[in-house]
């Protein structure tokens, strides 16, 4: 997977033809985007103080623009999965990771989706009553279960705007539920979890030869 990908276009076919992709090192070597793309496009600081990260701006437009899915998927790291894989991985995570309670904080945050459609991260913690201090971690915390277990993904991100309008800092993420995004058909599939598992593994290994699957499991469980 040694690539030196330059352009967000470039890395959205990269993503179509592997499926699956961390954003950032994944713990496997050359399983990240962060790893595939040309050095200029990766984290860099800027002569006067600032930063620039093309990377990381690209992520909007892969969402919005491709067809893939984003959120925190691999071992709690973000990453993108392609609407050709998604069905499979979907139907391995919920096995993996039961529908919440009712009642309880993630099926909250899963009601509040549903009602609003989408909400950017700090409005959907306020809507949850963690408005307190030191409760961003733990809101966090309850986000990232239910995005492991596919239930919550990120649409889009959401830039402030300075006073000339330009959108600066590192976004907010915009929240919302796979079945709202892309269709409740999206999310299902014919095969067994078991089935959807070794699916995924067979086409992992085929890109990643000299990876066990212990590893690999470790990111797509």
């Amino acid at each position: 997977m040694k690539r030196k990908i330059d352009s967000c276009p470039q890395l959205m076919d990269f993503i179509q033809q592997v499926g699956f992709l961390p954003l950032l090192s994944s713990g496997i070597d050359g399983f990240s985007a962060e790893e595939v793309v040309s050095p200029e496009c990766r984290y860099h600081v800027l002569e006067d103080g600032g930063w620039e990260w093309p990377l990381w701006k690209w992520k909007g437009s892969i969402i919005t623009e491709s067809d893939c899915v984003y959120g925190k998927f691999f071992d709690k790291k973000a990453g993108f999965i392609s609407l050709e894989w998604w069905p499979d991985f979907c139907n391995l995570r919920r096995h993996l990771n039961p529908a919440p309670e009712e009642g309880s904080i993630e099926d909250t945050i899963i009601e509040i989706l549903k009602v609003n459609g989408s909400m950017i991260t700090r409005d959907l913690r306020a809507a949850c009553g963690f408005d307190g201090p030191k409760m961003r971690g733990r809101f966090d915390a309850y986000v990232t279960r239910l995005q492991m277990a596919c239930r919550v993904v990120t649409e889009d991100f959401v830039y402030p705007r300075d006073k000339h309008d330009r959108p600066y800092g590192w976004g907010w993420a915009l929240l919302t539920t796979p079945e709202q995004l892309l269709g409740s058909d999206a999310c299902k599939v014919s095969r067994t979890p078991k089935q959807s598992q070794e699916r995924i593994l067979a086409h992992l290994k085929k890109i990643h030869s000299r990876i066990v699957d212990k590893e690999l499991l470790k990111i797509i469980g």
